[in-house]
């Protein structure tokens, strides 16, 4: 088994946080040719791959083609970061146990698109970010890791979001470097890490 392929769709921010950590990234893949992270990663000697979904007639079709190429570099673990699909039930179940996410809320609040305007409309005094392990429903499967940001009177959606990024770019590396460490113990739905860590932080 060899380390993470992590699947982008832009920039890859988390995948370049990823790689400035020091893990063991065997491969970058994305949907999107134009994606910028693939230049970050292949100027850095990681492998790339290119699956273009519109190339499928059908998300089934797309992801079957993905998880071949995935499936090529054999990894120990798949981490989504910003990979702006919906994968079928089908795709998740065959790396259950060994995908992450990260998703920019205190799940299970504000699942899905737009949540720094959620939190800011609700007006909730505390946002974040979280890495869990993805299941069939969207967003939801056991949080390895969070970390909340104060929500400030004078945010806006730009700048609460790129405070989060900041904790994202903290989080995601810690969560999968304790996957391959083997810390990670799921049991009924909750995850906890051998050795007491920490899985929460709080950013001033």
């Amino acid at each position: 088994m060899n380390g993470i392929v992590i699947l982008i769709s832009g920039r890859g921010s988390n995948m370049q946080a990823m790689v400035e950590a020091g893990l063991p990234v065997a491969a970058v893949i994305s949907n999107r040719a134009d994606a910028a992270g693939l230049g970050y990663a292949a100027g850095r000697g990681i492998a790339t791959a290119i699956v273009p979904h519109r190339d499928y007639a059908t998300r089934e079709a797309f992801d079957a083609a993905l998880a071949q190429v995935i499936d090529g570099f054999r990894p120990e673990l798949v981490a989504l970061a910003g990979f702006m699909r919906i994968l079928t039930d089908g795709f998740v179940l065959r790396y259950e146990g060994r995908l992450l996410n990260i998703h920019p809320s205190l799940l299970p609040a504000f699942p899905g698109l737009d949540t720094h305007a959620k939190a800011i409309n609700a007006g909730v005094k505390l946002h974040g970010c979280t890495v869990h392990f993805v299941t069939p429903q969207l967003d939801h499967g056991p949080i390895v890791i969070q970390a909340a940001v104060p929500v400030l009177p004078h945010d806006d959606e730009a700048s609460l979001a790129a405070r989060v990024l900041m904790q994202e770019h903290r989080i995601y590396p810690q969560a999968a470097r304790w996957f391959l460490e083997e810390k990670l113990v799921i049991a009924s739905g909750v995850v906890r890490v051998k050795g007491d860590h920490p899985q929460q932080l709080y950013a001033p």
